[in-house]
């Protein structure tokens, strides 16, 4: 049994339907730099997905997908609003103020990792001078960072409260696919028909190799956007191998199948751990997250047991991923361990 596989959902490894996409466009030569069947297919496939004629680019990761994103919809002055423990602020290493040439990034709080409308509201217009940064963007996460959802209703009124301060709406979609499969709403109506601008769709964490899309529904906001991409060394020559797992996902259902067994096994996990009584729940299990406080020396327990699981800094929180690669015999035996450790522990 791999003791890494509650790490993170990154740790999975590529799903069948992705690897047969991939093996079907390595059939013989193309055209590069997305100048090729598999691109186009890919992005129509996605335009079918939403509902609508969005524009569609490809980019090896999150952090250029974001950082992109958000770069293409401010200029230097301006600034971008989202919550304390979104990515975009925690894990992109400075990414959206450096490709957008320093536009500021203004946080907010909220309970379970969605923002507080009134704190975002506060934000916009607690001063409108020239020396402040003018508020420009307001991003949110989808599964948020802390696995929890914006409903349908939320998304509809995180978009009015975008239009009513004059805002653009991104999302950082990671693991929008997770939302989708618990929500079990036609993808538009967490998106465009919401107010969404743009989205930045995750594959990697659902079962493809590698890459992410970018998904402008506002088709202007996507202006020379390709050049961005170049600039950043996103461009891809052999655009087919990022295109081609998105073809193979979405015409087979996997990409929404792999996301709702995620998300059923991080709801087994969870009965699972909350069997010791030490252990509770710090989040709603929404999505493929499980957060969780522990004793210390019950996490240290199960770290020098090789489980691997990453910890929050001062907090005490633990986090648990699940993929499309989890399977339920390993929850359960997983389970089986940490009730022995635990009883182990309160003996001593």
């Amino acid at each position: 049994m791999d003791k890494n596989m509650f790490a993170s959902d990154n740790y999975s490894g590529i799903c069948p339907d992705a690897w047969q996409a991939l093996q079907t466009a390595n059939g013989g030569y193309s055209t590069s730099y997305g100048d090729d069947p598999w691109t186009a297919k890919a992005c129509d496939a996605l335009r079918d997905f939403f509902e609508t004629d969005c524009q569609v680019f490809f980019v090896f990761n999150g952090t250029a997908a974001n950082s992109l994103a958000l770069a293409s919809l401010c200029r230097s002055y301006h600034s971008i609003i989202c919550h304390g423990t979104a990515h975009v602020e925690t894990d992109e290493c400075g990414a959206v103020e450096f490709f957008s040439n320093g536009t500021k990034v203004l946080l907010v709080s909220g309970e379970d990792g969605k923002i507080d409308p009134d704190e975002v509201t506060h934000t916009v217009e607690r001063r409108s001078d020239i020396h402040y940064p003018k508020p420009k963007v307001l991003s949110i996460t989808q599964a948020t960072e802390l696995g929890t959802l914006y409903s349908v209703d939320e998304m509809k009124a995180v978009g009015e409260l975008a239009r009513r301060h004059q805002l653009k709406l991104h999302v950082d979609g990671a693991r929008f696919a997770n939302a989708l499969a618990t929500l079990q709403v036609p993808a538009a109506q967490l998106t465009w028909k919401a107010g969404v601008d743009v989205l930045t769709f995750g594959g990697t964490k659902n079962g493809m190799p590698v890459g992410e899309a970018v998904v402008f529904f506002d088709k202007t906001l996507a202006e020379e956007f390709d050049y961005r991409c170049k600039q950043a060394g996103q461009l891809a020559s052999k655009m087919r191998y990022l295109a081609a797992p998105w073809v193979g996902m979405l015409e087979q259902g996997a990409l929404l199948k792999n996301a709702a067994h995620a998300n059923k096994c991080a709801k087994l996990l969870a009965e699972k751990l909350l069997t010791v009584p030490q252990i509770r729940l710090v989040h709603p299990v929404q999505a493929n997250a499980v957060f969780v406080q522990m004793p210390e020396a019950l996490i240290d327990a199960l770290h020098a047991g090789g489980w691997h699981f990453y910890t929050f800094i001062g907090s005490g929180h633990a986090r648990f991923m699940c993929s499309w690669q989890t399977c339920e015999e390993e929850i359960l035996r997983f389970g089986a361990e940490l009730t022995k450790v635990a009883a182990e522990l309160q003996m001593g």
